[in-house]
């Protein structure tokens, strides 16, 4: 394996439990200290003029941009605790972030994935193990759908046995996707977009959480990651596990595929406590890496092709491939990396302290979204912001 060594931009902060499994399973906001510490986040780094920035509800997770209804669509669980805010996903105007119409739900919201030939927004309630489905073009809610019901467990009370996380849509094919955790069996859950209803809850994705998933509908494909390092793929018409690839990533999350080169790149985490967790549930596991860095995978061969370094705690990530950039969040860090995704050169780093979330991308006016979470020093009814980066044209 090639293995890349830059000289980047100073890192901050240590990596945390709670970017891995906050979105996907209990849901909470506060950081775990990691074994790679670093300098303090700066809180009060210079504000960019390519940067706004706007605090809007508690418990931001992802946001989504939709070209057809020209708005930003975000996720708000409303926090935790009796004095939790009512969760909502919020539309927002995309230049000046300002909210334009709050959309109320009955479970808590984390991930979302847009349809936006459809106008549909489907959101993922991790607590409750279900989807809640967003009429965009009507701001109104038109649907639930139950992934899975509750069963006892060993002390005899009745409980999920599995959260969620990311959500992938293929519209053509009437098609939702949306992954289900379970240290002892992480699996696909698959939903028909036009009854509402799972046709199919495929197994194998492995023993472990399953944080990464990524459609590649043109080869009729989906790729998922696991905290044991693998990349697991299903096959989108037989709806079974097709292919595994042992990587050397230490906590593989969030994956992008570009169709162009063939190559999936995956935030590879390395948070303390995932490793004290996965210590716990997986004791025969040794990771082989230590993380904070980008992996990047040749599909084809199965073979790693390069490794490039992060600030600290990496985690979302955005392929521009019309423009060769590869974005980052590294949320302990409080920095988005900007990478040329041919070169792998960081080109950019940008401060957004606290904790930098999830990504959308509007490419017709090539602006970034990131929503950003609270240190947990913040008050517990204190907002998250949403941020706006207005990018570079390329020639």
């Amino acid at each position: 394996m090639k293995i890349v060594r830059r000289t980047l931009k100073l890192t901050f902060g240590a990596a945390m439990l709670a970017a891995t499994l906050a979105a996907c399973s209990t849901g909470s906001n506060t950081p775990a200290q990691s074994s790679t510490a670093g300098a303090p986040v700066a809180t009060n780094a210079p504000q960019r003029s390519d940067v706004q920035r706007q605090p809007l509800a508690r418990g931001l997770y992802e946001l989504a941009y939709s070209a057809k209804q020209d708005a930003v669509f975000v996720a708000s669980s409303g926090g935790f605790g009796a004095d939790a805010a009512p969760s909502k996903v919020l539309r927002l105007n995309p230049e000046t972030l300002q909210t334009v119409n709050e959309i109320g739900l009955e479970r808590k919201a984390f991930g979302v994935v847009l349809d936006d030939q459809a106008n549909r927004l489907y959101v993922g309630n991790t607590v409750d193990t279900s989807v809640t489905v967003v009429d965009t073009a009507n701001n109104r809610v038109v649907g639930t759908v139950q992934l899975m019901e509750k069963v006892k467990n060993k002390d005899g009370k009745e409980a999920y046995t599995h959260d969620l996380r990311e959500l992938v849509v293929d519209s053509p094919r009437h098609r939702l996707y949306v992954t289900g955790h379970s240290a002892e069996g992480s699996v696909l859950f698959v939903v028909d977009t036009r009854t509402l209803k799972v046709i199919k809850t495929i197994p194998g994705l492995g023993k472990a959480k399953a944080p990464g998933l990524f459609l590649d509908a043109k080869n009729h494909r989906i790729f998922t990651s696991n905290l044991l390092g693998e990349v697991v793929i299903v096959d989108t018409r037989s709806l079974a596990v097709t292919r595994r690839i042992q990587t050397s990533a230490a906590q593989p999350m969030n994956i992008v595929f570009d169709n162009k080169t063939g190559r999936l790149f995956a935030t590879d985490q390395g948070a303390e406590n995932i490793t004290k967790y996965m210590a716990k549930v997986a004791p025969d596991y040794k990771a082989q890496h230590p993380g904070n860095r980008v992996l990047v995978l040749d599909v084809k061969s199965g073979k790693e092709v390069d490794s490039i370094p992060t600030d600290t705690g990496p985690l979302a990530l955005k392929l521009d491939s019309q423009r060769n950039r590869l974005y980052v969040t590294n949320r302990m860090a409080g920095t988005v990396s900007v990478f040329n995704s041919s070169t792998y050169v960081l080109v950019d780093t940008i401060t957004l302290p606290d904790h930098p979330q999830s990504l959308a991308l509007d490419e017709g006016r090539n602006v970034l979204y990131v929503t950003v979470k609270n240190n947990k020093d913040k008050p517990k009814d204190a907002k998250e912001d949403v941020v706006r980066v207005t990018l570079p044209n390329l020639r």
